[in-house]
C-alpha cells in the first residue's frame, strides 16, 4: 500500500509504449484495488434560537386606566434569543489524506467497505452506519384564545373602543370575585365534589385569560434551529461564528447589526509526536509494509468553546483526526495466513475494532 498519486490505479497495463491517460479521481474500489481517503473531523453546531412575537391587545392603551396595569406595549415587536448551542461531530474526506491499497493473491484485504464520498469504513467485515442526526421539530403552539367568544352581548355592541374596555374590565373583575368565592366556599352555587371544583376554576382562569389579552397583548414563542458545519484546522483563537440580532435574528457575519459570538480551538496534546517517516531506500522491510498496508488516524483531544463577547455559551470536548497523526498497519496483517476483519471511527478514522484470527 503506498501513498497514491490520484491516476496511478486508474491505469490498466497495456504495453510499455502505451499511452497515460489522466482522468478526474474517484475514489472507489475497481478490479485492480481501491481509493480511499481517509477523514477529518468537521463540527456540527447546532444552534437553537427562540423568536418571541409580541401582538399588543385591541385595548392595550386602556390598560392603566381600567385595570392599574403599567408599562403595557402598544406597539408589535418581535425578538430573537440563544436558547441552546449543541456540538457533535462529523467525519469528512480528508483530501490531502489519499491511499491506495492494490489486490493481490497474497493479501487478503479484498473486501473494503468505503462510505459514499470515499472513506475507508472497514475492511473484510459489515460495518452498522452511524444513525443521522434526529430531524429537529418545533414544540407544538397552544391554541390562541379568541376573547369575543367571551363577551357579553353589551360588550359585543359598545359603541366605543373606551366604552368596550371599561365593561370588559368589568367582566374581569367579576370573574375574580367569583373565583374568589369559590375558593373560599362562599359562593352562591358551590359544586358537589372537588372534580367539578377544579372544571369551575379552569373555566374562570379561561375566561380571564382571553379577556386580559385584549389589554396585555399576546406573546408567541417560535424556536428554530440554524445547523453550522465548521472545519477546525490548528490553533484557532476567537474566530467569529456568526452573528444574531435581537430584531433581526441570524445575520450575515459581516452585519453589524448583529452581536459576535466567537469559537476558540484549543488543541489538547494528548499523543506524542509520530514517529519519523520510513525511509523505503534504506529499508526494504519496511517499503513492502508501506505496499501492502493499511493507514488509520491516531487522532488528538481538542477542546471547543463557543462564547458571546466574554460569556461562555458552551465548551467540549472531542477527539479530532487533524489534530492528531496517519498510522501504517502493517501489511503483514492482511496476508493469506490470516483473516483480518477491521473497522474504522466514521469521524476519526481510528481503529475501532481490529480481529486478526488465523485459519484452522
Amino acid at each position: 500500500m503506498k501513498h497514491f498519486f490520484i491516476a496511478s490505479l486508474l491505469l490498466l497495463s497495456s504495453g510499455a509504449s502505451a499511452q497515460t491517460q489522466i482522468s478526474k479521481y474517484r475514489p472507489g474500489i475497481t478490479p485492480e484495488g481501491a481509493i480511499y481517503f481517509l477523514p477529518k473531523t468537521a463540527l456540527r453546531i447546532v444552534v437553537q434560537i427562540e423568536k418571541t412575537t409580541y401582538t399588543p391587545g385591541d385595548l392595550a392603551k386602556y390598560s392603566e386606566r381600567y385595570l392599574r396595569l403599567k408599562d403595557v406595549e402598544i406597539e408589535p415587536s418581535v425578538s430573537y434569543r440563544v436558547t441552546s448551542i449543541g456540538l457533535t461531530s462529523i467525519g469528512i474526506p480528508d483530501t490531502a489524506k489519499c491511499y491506495a491499497v492494490l489486490f493481490n493473491a497474497k493479501t487478503s484485504a479484498s473486501n473494503i467497505v468505503l462510505s459514499e464520498d470515499g472513506i475507508l469504513q472497514a475492511i473484510n467485515t459489515d460495518i452498522k452506519q452511524p444513525a443521522l442526526p434526529a430531524a429537529f421539530t418545533p414544540a407544538k403552539k397552544p391554541e390562541r384564545l379568541n376573547p369575543r367568544q367571551f363577551m357579553n352581548e353589551e360588550t359585543l355592541a359598545a359603541g366605543s373602543t373606551a366604552k368596550m374596555a371599561e365593561l370588559t374590565a368589568r367582566d374581569i373583575y367579576d370573574i375574580r370575585e367569583s373565583r374568589n368565592l369559590l375558593n373560599r366556599g362562599q359562593a352562591d352555587t358551590m359544586p358537589k365534589d372537588g372534580e367539578q371544583l377544579r372544571l369551575m376554576l379552569r373555566n374562570l382562569d379561561t375566561q380571564e385569560s382571553a379577556l386580559m389579552q385584549l389589554f396585555t397583548g399576546t406573546t408567541v414563542k417560535d424556536t428554530t434551529e440554524q445547523v453550522i458545519i465548521y472545519c477546525p484546522q490548528g490553533e484557532v483563537k476567537q474566530e467569529l461564528l456568526f452573528r444574531l440580532s435581537r430584531r433581526l435574528g441570524m445575520v450575515d457575519k459581516d452585519d453589524l447589526a448583529g452581536q459576535p459570538y466567537y469559537i476558540t480551538v484549543d488543541d489538547l496534546h494528548s499523543l506524542p509526536k509520530a514517529a519519523p517517516a520510513v525511509d523505503d531506500k534504506a529499508d526494504k522491510r519496511k517499503k513492502k509494509e508501506h505496499e501492502n498496508g493499511i493507514y488509520v488516524n491516531v487522532p488528538g483531544k481538542i477542546k471547543v468553546s463557543i462564547t458571546k463577547g466574554t460569556a461562555l455559551m458552551g465548551s467540549f470536548e472531542l477527539y479530532a483526526a487533524q489534530y492528531g497523526y496517519t498510522e501504517l498497519l502493517s501489511g503483514d496483517l492482511f496476508n493469506k495466513r490470516y483473516t483480518t476483519r477491521l473497522s474504522l471511527h466514521p469521524v476519526t478514522g481510528s481503529v475501532e475494532k481490529l480481529e486478526a484470527e488465523q485459519p484452522k
